[in-house]
């Protein structure tokens, strides 16, 4: 306990200088401005602005981004509540009840709500964070090259079968991924692999342009058809931002049910906030005593969710600063962002520079307290933000996208990458591949390939390494597990009859 509370005073040390907090507050204002706006999210907002923390140290840089993520967590249910159109995937489930509550005139309590819930969710997740990170770094430490292997293999297996569409597609996505990190010249070979003669990729492809193309570049080309959208906001009908005594004691219950909820899922690689919110709401109608309410306004089916969904977020820090595994698509493109700062995520990262990992932690706590003192009093003025229309927005959108872009490596031929990765990720979506495995193996593809060679160097080419070592072989049972779950998950999906006919049948 010592030892924890000499770390976070550590990290209160470094998040509380006047350049962080000044960095905190811009991070989390921009992540509640891009959660809060339809079509984007919180990998998207991370990926434009990663130029921004180009320059920076690293731990200003991640304490920035961490601001955002979790920002947009907050800001997500703001379109959900008062136009019915989540943010973010993550924030589907505030949609079920939020936007009941607005239609009865309750606009300003479940803003409000929401908001708290929020912050309770990302302080009971701060907290977990503090307690979870040093046990398992410890552990982290004892890791070889087998170890390794199978900890990310479980990861991109896990990522795939928690992902939307079908495991094939998984898989393609994933190898995809896979193909793309291997173009350059191999590390341990010396080898110039799959370049095409293109003497700009003989370094490889920069996962930051392909990123930026994928989330940023291709949510203007998905929402392009709904340009002329403006949404129509009656910002006086919202009222007074604030919530009754008799609503939160309703909320306690399922704020301290969903926030370690979502923290624990936010823990696993690939799982996310949409399976947190979604998981909190079953939960709290499960245990209702009035079930019939929830989808018509009840404010627990808002309270639960949205601080599973805070939770959530910073459950997904654990993997990326112990084992440098991004532990959701935001994660992951805050690792490449990272790497290109010259900082490897992982457990050395406590002994070597203890003061980013826990600069970032006690950050939060600073973090949500702004977050709060933003959502609350800031709502109405933030809300108005929806009546911008789309055909400002998105063009705004591109061009940060693109000037990112160059920027990063100061190089025109970045321009051809992110326009490919850009229409490669609108070909995606529309053939409902998904995109988060493709990212990670793209991230992670030159350290398993590393890893799984320096496994066999070991073994003298043996597989067996790989089962002999305890920790290995739990994490490829962990990954057996998750393909067994997805695929019977599958199975009984194809069996539900898809129209009412097959039903009465």
């Amino acid at each position: 306990m010592e030892a924890i509370l000499h770390n976070l005073g550590l990290g209160l040390e470094v998040a509380l200088t006047p350049n962080n907090i000044m960095w905190v507050f811009i991070g989390g204002l921009l992540g509640t401005i891009i959660g809060m706006l339809p079509g984007l999210g919180p990998a998207t907002g991370v990926a434009v602005l990663i130029p921004i923390t180009y320059g920076m140290n690293p731990a200003t840089a991640l304490i920035t981004m961490s601001a955002v993520y979790y920002g947009a967590m907050f800001g997500g249910s703001r379109a959900s509540i008062m136009i019915n159109t989540p943010g973010d995937a993550s924030a589907i489930v505030s949609c079920f009840d939020g936007y009941p509550m607005a239609k009865k005139g309750k606009a300003g309590s479940a803003l409000a709500i929401s908001a708290i819930a929020s912050f309770v969710g990302g302080m009971i997740g701060m907290v977990c964070l503090v307690f979870f990170t040093e046990p398992v770094a410890a552990m982290a430490l004892k890791f070889g090259p087998a170890e390794k292997f199978s900890l990310m293999l479980f990861a991109l297996t896990a990522t795939i079968t928690l992902s939307e569409g079908s495991i094939l597609k998984g898989f393609i996505a994933m190898g995809i991924g896979f193909m793309l990190a291997t173009i350059g010249i191999d590390g341990q070979s010396g080898a110039i692999r799959f370049t095409m003669g293109i003497d700009d990729l003989q370094d490889g492809i920069d996962f930051l342009v392909v990123m930026i193309g994928l989330y940023a570049v291709t949510e203007v080309f998905k929402n392009f058809s709904a340009m002329d959208v403006k949404y129509d906001i009656d910002a006086k009908s919202i009222g007074r931002v604030w919530v009754s005594w008799p609503d939160f004691k309703k909320s306690i219950g399922p704020m301290l049910r969903g926030s370690p909820l979502g923290f624990l899922i936010g823990v696993l690689p690939g799982a996310g906030g949409t399976i947190a919110t979604f998981l909190s709401y079953a939960v709290e109608k499960s245990v209702t005593k009035k079930p019939a309410e929830f989808g018509k306004g009840a404010i627990q089916g808002l309270a639960g969710p949205e601080a599973a969904n805070n939770a959530c977020s910073c459950g997904a820090l654990v993997p990326l600063l112990t084992l440098g595994i991004p532990g959701s698509g935001t994660a992951a493109v805050m690792l490449g962002a990272l790497m290109m700062l010259g900082v490897r995520p992982g457990p050395i990262l406590f002994e070597q520079h203890p003061e980013i990992a826990w600069g970032v932690i006690a950050s939060m706590l600073v973090g949500n307290i702004m977050l709060l003192m933003i959502n609350l009093p800031l709502a109405v003025p933030l809300v108005r933000l929806l009546k911008i229309p789309q055909r400002i927005m998105l063009p705004l959108i591109l061009g940060m996208g693109y000037m990112g872009t160059y920027f990063l490596n100061y190089a025109s031929f970045d321009f051809i990458l992110v326009s490919l990765a850009a229409l490669a990720g609108y070909m995606l979506v529309k053939l409902s591949i998904p995109i988060p495995p493709m990212v990670l193996a793209l991230i992670l593809g030159g350290m398993t390939e590393q890893s799984f060679r320096n496994s066999l160097t070991i073994a003298n080419g043996s597989l067996s390494i790989f089962w002999e070592q305890p920790i290995s072989l739990a994490f490829l049972v962990l990954a057996a597990i998750s393909l067994v779950y997805a695929l019977n998950k599958q199975k009984k999906l194809m069996k539900m009859p898809s129209t009412p006919e097959e039903e009465a049948d």
